[in-house]
């Protein structure tokens, strides 16, 4: 059930992914490789349907559960060749895939956000709630407990239904079940299950904030736009508590809270990259249908997050268990480029800098945008902890996704 959000007028103000591609190794640790691109297939054959989907009531009721799902065989297992009607092309199968590979991930992240600090329900299972972490995410507004919930909901359903398209169309859905290994939170409110993402060592790349309100750069040019909130951006941070011994001292878990809503925007700014730039990328009608109505939900997520990180309030803490410390700045004192309020995106410069600015979703070039959501999500830190084996699989479903050319036309 949904419920209508409220302002609890937290902040006070005055009268908008350039994610870097991160630089890390196939083992998720940080170094001075990124994931690499090698020659791949340049087939555009078609694959023939199928009667087969994906429950996401068989979902909810088992992986949510006990941390393991019915999604489907093997994540890199041979679709069909044989044209048939209805069928998806390759091109437009790797796409969908690489979204519905995204999308799992994002839902493994937004359940431990839920079973902390989201409403507990049967709509979204899993965790009973730790009213201290709740409270402190209160603090940015009071409906985040709402909008953890629905963001987690949103996602469950884009991932299922993602995969059940592709196994009506006779295509391979997406498993991660098998890298559901990393450790759970031992906070109270937590379920004890193997997870596909590490919230716990987190390096945050605030630099969405700036590039929303920026009227002269943008990523696509090759502009880098600067941190709005560069502790973030170095070490490793939590954001969520580890133990209940994080919830002790109130600055420190405030400190988490603040964390996860800049991790909130953060993670779903890429959505909102993500699906226009891979559109440009698909064939056939219905598929686009899909990514042009998936799509602007994320942007929807990110609009709600970045107002609400806004909330966040200054302080600055030191992690008592790693000594990383990390300080929230006063946002509103240093203009237009780092002001809360300005939520909705400045206009900037697009296409070209002889048009005049436009008011626009940045970034959304196509060319390598699958491997550049991968190296941002893993430059964030969420796969700290993953096998070689993980990135193998996941660098896969990127590089057939930008090797997909509108019309079958590859590389």
């Amino acid at each position: 059930m949904r419920c209508c959000g409220r302002t609890n007028g937290v902040r006070n103000v005055p009268d908008k992914m350039n994610t870097q591609a991160g630089r890390t190794t196939f083992d998720g640790k940080r170094d001075s490789n990124v994931l690499r691109e090698p020659e791949i297939n340049k087939s555009t054959e078609t694959i023939k349907p199928s009667t087969g989907f994906i429950s996401r009531r068989s979902f909810l009721g088992k992986s949510i559960a006990v941390g393991a799902g019915t999604i489907g065989a093997g994540l890199l297992a041979n679709a069909p060749t044989a044209r048939a009607s209805g069928g998806l092309t390759r091109n437009d199968e790797a796409i969908l895939r690489f979204l519905a590979a995204a999308e799992i991930i994002e839902t493994d992240l937004w359940q431990q956000y839920n079973e902390l600090g989201g409403i507990q329900d049967d709509e979204v299972p899993g965790g009973t709630g730790n009213p201290a972490y709740t409270e402190a995410l209160a603090v940015l507004d009071e409906d985040m407990d709402q909008y953890i919930h629905d963001n987690t909901d949103d996602e469950i359903s884009h991932f299922t239904f993602l995969n059940a398209y592709l196994a009506s169309k006779g295509a391979e859905p997406v498993d991660l079940d098998q890298f559901r290994t990393l450790p759970s939170s031992q906070a109270t409110g937590a379920q004890n299950i193997g997870r596909l993402t590490n919230l716990m060592q987190l390096t945050v790349d605030t630099s969405f904030w700036t590039r929303y309100r920026s009227d002269s750069l943008n990523p696509d040019f090759g502009d880098t736009l600067p941190q709005a909130i560069p502790t973030l951006a170095v070490g490793e941070h939590t954001a969520i508590p580890r133990t209940d011994a994080d919830t002790t001292d109130p600055n420190f878990l405030q400190a988490i809270a603040n964390t996860a809503g800049f991790h909130f925007a953060f993670i779903e700014q890429g959505g909102t990259s993500l699906y226009p730039s891979l559109a440009q990328r698909v064939t056939q009608d219905e598929a686009l249908r899909i990514l042009l109505s998936i799509g602007p939900t994320e942007t929807m997520h990110f609009q709600t997050w970045q107002d609400k990180a806004g909330n966040a309030p200054p302080l600055t803490a030191v992690d008592p268990v790693t000594g990383v410390s990390v300080t929230f700045p006063d946002l509103n004192a240093d203009g237009e480029i780092l002001q809360t309020n300005l939520i909705m995106p400045e206009p900037t410069i697009f296409l070209d800098r002889t048009f005049p600015i436009c008011s626009i979703i940045r970034p959304t070039e196509t060319d390598g945008a699958a491997m550049a959501a991968l190296n941002a999500l893993t430059a964030d830190g969420l796969f700290i902890g993953q096998p070689p084996a993980f990135f193998t699989l996941l660098t896969q479903l990127a590089q057939d996704a930008d090797h997909a050319r509108h019309g079958g036309r590859g590389r």
